[in-house]
């Protein structure tokens, strides 16, 4: 009895697109803009180049779906932290540092270094792109962890005279020395150093914003 064939089922569209994305956020950060091609996206990502035109048009808006893909997976987990921060915390310091944590391991993320590191080497050429990756998605970020900390304020539980500030020097003390550590995402980040990090981001933020 001749063996049963087992049909092969083509990629669907949705996964085409990830393929696509995928591979063309690769391409750009091995080559950069400038020396990317279609062409070579298109055989990365195994699909005819006529189906990245299909799917998402020319090098220049591959170039834009592939940074904000990736500056979804930045975003996300973040953005769903601060959005439960709970308004009147059993314990604070271990809320903070839940959220300390879900920032950091957004930055050892590769797709979201990559993504990084392609923004600043473009903004000169997509500076709208910049704007809406870091003004709109970081900006969303913010703000929610800001509204969040002023509402553990008016329960007692810290002192803020700016939550909207306080946000952005939490994510600083939490985020900017694993930054410079990790050399935009280049070097490994060892677990021990990102628990200090935190812990001491997490520990100063709480001693200068205390309630008296």
């Amino acid at each position: 009895m001749a063996a049963t064939e087992i049909p092969v089922t083509p990629r669907g569209r949705l996964d085409k697109r990830r393929a696509i994305l995928d591979s063309a956020l690769e391409v750009f950060g091995e080559v950069g803009y400038p020396a990317a091609t279609v062409d070579e996206i298109a055989a990365r990502a195994g699909v005819a180049k006529r189906t990245i035109y299909n799917h998402l048009g020319g090098k220049e808006n591959l170039f834009r779906a592939s940074i904000l893909d990736a500056a979804q997976e930045f975003h996300a987990s973040p953005l769903r932290a601060a959005r439960s921060l709970p308004a009147d915390p059993e314990d604070l310091r271990a809320e903070l540092l839940r959220m300390g944590y879900e920032l950091v391991r957004c930055m050892r993320s590769e797709r979201v270094w990559l993504m990084r590191r392609l923004l600043d080497a473009e903004i000169a050429r997509f500076p709208e792109l910049y704007e809406e990756v870091q003004l709109g998605g970081s900006g969303e970020v913010l703000d929610m962890l800001a509204g969040r900390l002023a509402l553990v304020a008016n329960n007692g539980h810290l002192r803020l005279p700016d939550p909207t500030r306080a946000a952005s020097q939490f994510v600083a003390l939490v985020t900017d020395r694993l930054a410079m550590l990790s050399g935009s995402g280049t070097l490994p980040l060892s677990d021990s150093i990102v628990d200090e990090t935190v812990s001491a981001g997490v520990d100063t933020f709480l001693r200068a914003f205390a309630p008296r």
